[in-house]
């Protein structure tokens, strides 16, 4: 029998969809599950998006520019513009996803064997896309007790080495909501330039900042033309998961080029995608406004509710729409299956994300999960109230 390559067996499950099978087993069972595992919005796309895919009027769904469409870059460029990130359409490229644009912005800075260090937990996708490029992940350990803040600088310090290529972050943190602060950013932006080395930063989740907190880009801070690469992607932001329709930025002009060729080996980001994108920076504002406001009454909701458990731990997310939660059970992937095959109340249970895999480093994260507060509140309300029964039937039967 023809061999597995050692990267494809050494490629990580996901731990947001590896549950599937479990859940689509009880669903068979009659058993109504609750999906709190994968950021999935149920917040309606814009109707202005829904519209102008409708109203396509073409012959012929013809590749677009390795680079993506120049009519959209520019009036992306724009919305960066009102954001204070001062770029300019040839700093964009269009990405399928956010996905794409962090493969791509690794494969063009790093060799196998290259480090990039980014602090855990982290977005679990990020351990696969380093091993598509057999890079190294060095994991740093923020803190549930700390919120989840930036670890301190002298810690990335003691990481930092000649193989040391970037620094990548989410911001806010996915998985853990988490909003770095202008002080932090500033000392991430410091240490680039003390060492030479990239920011990556994940800043999909820009708009969902909550209790009065900003959000501070890496391309705000001084100094960082060539040392800072931003990710993003619509899907978040205008609830449009599946148009696939990201962006790598960086004012880096032979960092670009770099990046052009992995775009050009791909052919180009999608056609339709683009579209609706472009129609989506048409949005109104008050359509975020209450989108926010929707998304931070879940949050409490969900909050609340969690600390009804005894012996739980429950991080405060500032922004995106994640929690991490601590839970007082042995190990949280065995609850977390326990859940989809064992338990229900009322025939109803729940799918959470095990956040062990929001870690690199073995042995941290066992008993936390990831929460997706992507539901409507009575059903986050419930959710809860499922996983406090279903934590005490558990404890139990031990």
């Amino acid at each position: 029998m023809p061999g597995i390559s050692i990267k494809g067996q050494t490629m990580p499950a996901s731990p947001i969809r590896k549950l599937v099978p479990f859940a689509d087993a009880a669903k068979k069972k009659g058993v109504k599950v609750y999906h709190l595992n994968i950021g999935q919005p149920d917040i309606k796309t814009p109707e202005n998006v829904i519209k102008a895919l409708k109203n396509i009027n073409l012959d012929l769904i013809a590749y677009s520019p390795s680079q993506g469409y120049e009519s959209y870059r520019k009036k992306l460029a724009n919305y960066y513009q009102n954001n204070q990130i001062d770029i300019k359409s040839e700093d964009i490229l269009v990405t399928t996803g956010g996905s794409e644009a962090l493969a791509i912005a690794i494969g063009s800075i790093a060799d196998p064997g290259d480090e990039i260090i980014i602090p855990e937990p982290f977005y679990a996708n990020y351990n696969g896309f380093a091993k598509q490029n057999a890079v190294n992940v060095v994991p740093i350990k923020a803190s549930i007790e700390q919120n989840f803040a930036l670890p301190p600088i002298a810690e990335f310090e003691k990481l930092i080495t000649p193989k040391t290529k970037a620094i990548l972050y989410s911001n806010p943190g996915n998985p853990t909501g988490y909003v770095y602060d202008k002080e932090e950013v500033k000392q991430l932006r410091n240490l680039a330039l003390k060492y030479d080395i990239y920011i990556i930063a994940d800043e999909v989740y820009r708009e969902f900042i909550y209790d009065n907190h900003r959000h501070h880009s890496i391309l705000h801070q001084q100094g960082m033309d060539e040392h800072a690469i931003i990710i993003d992607s619509v899907s978040k932001r205008y609830s449009m998961c599946g148009a696939r329709i990201g962006t790598l930025i960086t004012k880096n002009n032979k960092l670009m080029q770099t990046a052009m060729k992995f775009a050009q080996a791909r052919l180009s980001p999608p056609t339709l995608g683009q579209i609706a994108a472009e129609a989506a920076l048409k949005t109104p504002q008050h359509y975020f406004k209450e989108v926010i406001s929707e998304y931070k009454q879940r949050r409490d909701t969900l909050i609340e509710n969690l600390q009804e458990i005894p012996g739980i731990k429950v991080a405060a997310p500032k922004g995106a729409f994640y929690v991490i939660a601590e839970l007082p059970v042995d190990n949280a992937e065995k609850f977390a299956q326990w859940l989809l095959e064992s338990f229900n109340d009322q025939n109803e249970t729940v799918m959470v994300a095990p956040a062990a895999g929001f870690y690199s480093t073995p042995g941290q994260g066992e008993k936390q999960i990831r929460i997706a507060y992507v539901l409507n509140q009575k059903d986050l309300k419930r959710a809860a109230e499922l996983i406090k029964k279903a934590v005490a039937v558990y404890n139990q039967k031990k």
